[in-house]
């Protein structure tokens, strides 16, 4: 697995990812190679704060983007419909208030929409009519089906036909490594069936793609870049590891 992500990850340390025939939608599934995207809560200025914005400012140049949406994630199923981009990537001292939110949908090429995760799995969707949706999927995330809620309020709002939707899950958590030694307080009973009892782990990737599917997906349009951030320290930062760093994943609709 560490050789599959050494030769994925590019000179900006991030994967790459292409949907099939859909050219106009770009994806990059960031590392820890670049060190941690995400600043310190006491702001975006200062000498520390420069290898980030450095690191950021490599990751939109990889993707050919100068705008993207920052969210502050609250583990929830809020999804923000063509939000404003962040502006304070070369402005104030402090932070902005990000809005809660863990997810944005847009139709404005060149708008990058950024997740922020450790552990958590990125998912993005995109449609050939020349839309995306990003999404943060924690394991709270997949309780609450923001999975499936997320391809229906996207198809909402673009009037779309969940059937020619495609998804891409990030590296993120892998079934092996999502131990939840509290499954009975933690998981309603109905998720018993992605459950190890014997491991005591859960199998995420399943359970995100079984959403996928319920809310209308074809199996073939759903793909996975099947990396557990536990597992491989040098490739990506991890919250179950008791890391503070969080890689930044992108998709963005190429400008015409």
């Amino acid at each position: 697995m560490a050789e599959v992500a050494q030769a994925a990850v590019s000179n900006a340390g991030a994967i790459p990812f292409a949907f099939p025939g859909l050219d106009a939608v770009g994806c990059l599934f960031g590392t820890a190679r670049s060190g941690s995207l995400v600043f310190p809560s006491s702001g975006a200025a200062g000498p520390d704060k420069e290898p980030i914005r450095r690191a950021r400012a490599a990751l939109r140049q990889a993707a050919g983007i100068s705008r993207w949406v920052e969210l502050n994630q609250v583990h929830g199923d809020e999804l923000l419909v063509d939000p404003e981009a962040t502006s304070w990537e070369s402005g104030p001292d402090a932070l902005p208030a990000l809005p809660a939110a863990d997810g944005s949908m847009t139709d404005r090429p060149g708008l990058g929409l950024c997740i922020k995760t450790a552990d958590c799995q990125p998912l993005f969707l995109a449609h050939p009519r020349g839309c995306v949706a990003a999404l943060h999927v924690g394991w709270r995330g997949n309780r609450l089906n923001f999975p499936g809620s997320g391809v229906a309020r996207f198809c909402e709002t673009y009037g779309l036909d969940p059937a020619e939707i495609l998804a891409v899950r990030g590296p993120s958590l892998g079934p092996e490594a999502a131990e939840f030694v509290n499954f009975q307080k933690e998981w309603p009973k109905e998720f018993r069936p992605w459950f190890n009892d014997a491991a005591r782990t859960m199998d995420l990737w399943s359970l995100t793609r079984d959403q996928l599917r319920a809310a209308g997906l074809r199996h073939d349009h759903i793909f996975s870049v099947d990396l557990c951030t536990r597992s491989l320290p040098d490739f990506f930062f991890s919250y179950r590891r008791g890391e503070s760093g969080r890689q930044i994943s992108l998709i963005w609709l190429r400008g015409k």
